[in-house]
């Protein structure tokens, strides 16, 4: 796995828990820093070592990481990367041949997990990886998963990734379905609303079935609302371990554009959210 961290609290953390599930897994780590390319920063006017100066918290960061390794007994290779963040991490869990990019979650504001950080948001909407983004004081833990899906392939796919955890780790699987829709259209369209709803109550009870007969331990939901705070209050109420859900390959700007429903659970969720990519 690659674990990306900026010398912040939340990245220590996330590496932190990394290691935990590096022993589960019986993988190795690379922990991986990123200079951004200088670009005539005026703040750096009148600096002797522009280069040192910007290379030293990527430095700096690698070493602590390090040391932290070392206290929690686990090998770990360190790369300080130069360039643009986001390419660099993708490239390198590329290169790396890595199946799961690890990166903390930035401070509890209000405005900091709306937005997540454009990193984060880069990494989960270009990288053909796994994201596990983990916030701040949570566990990574796979005992009580919830699995939120819409009957996409990207869910079919997350479907597989959170079953296959739930039986390495004798975990109960949470199966989730939201029907989102502007509330007109319970009046405009009542039959279409119903509808949506029936299918959600198929896709649940498919992915039910499916974990059953995988020896899981399985519970299904379908609620109405809106998506991701019906996804955040479903994992607060059934104290969820960890949220598992499938990423839309969408192109572009879409796919950076801040307020999706993916981000929205990220940035609120109280427990590490893994992203599966197709």
């Amino acid at each position: 796995m690659l674990v990306a961290i900026d010398g912040s609290e939340s990245g220590m953390h996330a590496l932190r828990e990394s290691f935990k599930l590096a022993v589960n897994e019986k993988s190795w780590i690379t922990v991986v820093s990123v200079v951004p390319p200088y670009e005539g920063d005026l703040d750096m006017v009148g600096i002797g070592n522009v280069q040192h100066a910007i290379k030293h918290p990527c430095e700096k960061a690698l070493s602590e990481a390090m040391e932290i390794a070392k206290a929690e007994r686990a090998l770990i290779k360190t790369v300080c990367e130069e360039g643009v963040p986001h390419e660099r991490i993708i490239d390198l869990a590329e290169a790396e041949n890595c199946e799961l990019i690890v990166m903390g979650r930035r401070g509890a504001s209000k405005l900091e997990r709306a937005l997540i950080g454009s990193v984060s948001a880069r990494v989960i909407g270009y990288s053909p990886k796994d994201v596990l983004i983990i916030p701040l004081k949570a566990e990574v833990s796979w005992k009580n998963i919830l699995l939120a899906i819409d009957g996409s392939k990207y869910s079919k796919t997350a479907t597989e990734r959170a079953i296959d955890f739930a039986e390495a780790y004798n975990g109960t699987l949470k199966i989730l379905s939201v029907v989102d829709v502007p509330a007109e259209f319970y009046g405009e369209a009542p039959e279409a609303v119903d509808d949506m709803i029936k299918k959600a109550h198929g896709y649940v009870k498919e992915a039910k079935q499916l974990a059953e007969s995988r020896g899981i331990k399985a519970e299904a939901f379908v609620r109405e609302g809106v998506t991701p705070e019906v996804i955040i209050n479903i994992a607060e109420e059934q104290k969820i371990n960890t949220i598992v859900m499938g990423s839309h390959g969408r192109t572009g700007l879409k796919r950076l554009l801040m307020g999706s429903v993916t981000e929205k659970v990220i940035g609120h969720a109280p427990c590490p959210v893994l992203v599966v990519k197709a």
